[in-house]
């Protein structure tokens, strides 16, 4: 099983990116595919999950800005930023689970991270 996490890089606050995160060896339409992230310094925090029984659910700090969905047929879930703030910045990451979680000890398969940084 592999999950491949793409789209990060830098951005100027209020700009946009477009997570990707794609599995191998794992169905997403059978899995709930979450997205965590850890800031400097900080725990790493879930953000949001597309969930195995459906729907989607973001934590209330960012819902205003943040989407996540998914395209079973792609095998790849998203999660798309708008409105990027400086406190956005960190690692981010996807994961799978065969069952609905928000707790990271939860999730069987992790993606590899990939790096957001917001400049002022």
């Amino acid at each position: 099983v592999q999950l491949q996490a793409s789209g990060g890089g830098l951005v100027q606050a209020g700009g946009s990116l477009r997570l990707s995160c794609t599995g191998s060896g794992v169905t997403f339409s059978r899995n709930t595919v979450a997205w965590f992230r850890r800031a400097p310094g900080k725990e790493r925090e879930f953000v949001a999950g597309a969930w195995i029984s459906g729907g989607e659910y973001v934590v209330d700090s960012v819902k205003d800005r943040f989407t996540i969905s998914r395209d079973n047929a792609k095998n790849t879930a998203y999660l798309q930023m708008n409105s990027l703030k400086l406190e956005d910045t960190a690692v981010y990451y996807c994961a799978a689970a065969a069952r609905i979680a928000s707790t990271a000890s939860s999730y069987d398969y992790w993606g590899q991270g990939t790096q957001v940084t917001v400049s002022s």
